[in-house]
């Protein structure tokens, strides 16, 4: 079988999404660039554990930071991932063939 362009590097960021904390802000910055303590608020994590995330995001490129005054605003790298995140939870809602709610 040929390998399939950018097939590894999709099942890498499929790694990455595969925690529900990271999806949580992910889809908390589709929404709008913030600061650790407003993403921890948002998500309901504590700070530490969302500077840990944010880590990694950022190592997969997903997330940028940019410093204002003494605060680091974390904004999505593009919006391509917003829309996989955001399609992925508009899905799991959908109702079932059998017209139930998932």
């Amino acid at each position: 079988m040929d390998k399939i362009a950018g097939l590894s590097e999709a099942a890498e960021l499929f790694k990455v999404l595969g925690n529900e904390s990271r999806l949580a802000l992910v889809w908390l910055l589709s929404r709008e660039p913030l600061t650790v303590g407003a993403l921890a608020d948002g998500a309901g994590l504590s700070q530490p554990l969302v500077s840990q995330h944010l880590r990694t995001l950022r190592q997969a490129g997903l997330v940028t930071s940019e410093r204002e005054g003494k605060e680091i605003r974390y904004a999505l790298a593009d919006q391509h991932v917003a829309h996989v995140v955001l399609d992925a939870i508009a899905h799991v809602q959908e109702p079932n063939e059998q017209g139930n709610e998932q």
